[in-house]
């Protein structure tokens, strides 16, 4: 990622992204553009995160980014695995004594 600058920005009292997160983000979307093949075109599906829709990004021709509805962990499926996690894994166990 050679040639991309990234600036420290402390977060506002609003919680807005930092310039950290929307200049990592875009330095990520262009190294996934970068193994698109020749011609083809990839679609990202994004979730609210606030750098993923920040209008400082550039997004690459060969990239499109659709972000989930706000409030879908549904159709987030890191989500099924953190229900997982919790339900099998993290959840409080009681042991015979």
């Amino acid at each position: 990622m050679a040639g991309i600058s990234i600036t420290r920005r402390e977060l506002t009292a609003t919680g807005s992204a930092t310039t950290t997160g929307s200049a990592a983000m875009t330095a990520h979307l262009a190294e996934i553009a970068r193994t698109v093949a020749p011609g083809a075109h990839a679609l990202l599906i994004l979730d609210g995160s606030g750098w993923h829709g920040s209008t400082g990004l550039a997004v690459p021709d060969n990239l499109s980014l659709l972000t989930l509805p706000p409030y879908s962990p549904e159709l987030n499926p890191v989500e099924n695995v953190w229900a997982h996690l919790r339900a099998n894994k993290l959840a409080i166990t009681v042991f015979n004594t």
